[in-house]
């Protein structure tokens, strides 16, 4: 089984480490895309969570790898971060599970 990280401000992985979450990494923002490239590449890692706020400040093409990682997949938690789920579990099975009626 792959493990899961947390990816943010203290203050973000706080709860994720209280949680369970044994893979958290407290990082300021001028290290944030280092350490995401990092836990991207890291081959043990299934799940990274970070804050939808931290990855619209990415570079382009560093955002554009989180969004588009299926293994492992990038979960935003905050508001950009909803459309963003929906979209990759449509795109991985094929059916918008959040679609109504």
């Amino acid at each position: 089984m792959k493990d899961i990280a947390a990816l943010g401000s203290d203050a973000f992985v706080l709860g994720f480490r209280l949680a369970g979450v044994k893979r958290t990494e407290a990082v300021e923002p001028e290290q944030y895309t280092e350490r995401l490239e990092r836990l991207l590449a890291d081959k043990d890692i299934g799940i990274i969570i970070v804050d939808a706020a931290d990855t619209q400040r990415l570079p382009p093409a560093a955002r554009r790898r989180a969004v588009d990682s299926i293994d492992p997949v990038v979960i935003q938690i905050g508001d950009a971060g909803e459309d963003d789920l929906r979209e990759k579990v449509k795109r991985a099975i094929g059916i918008d599970l959040y679609r109504e009626g």
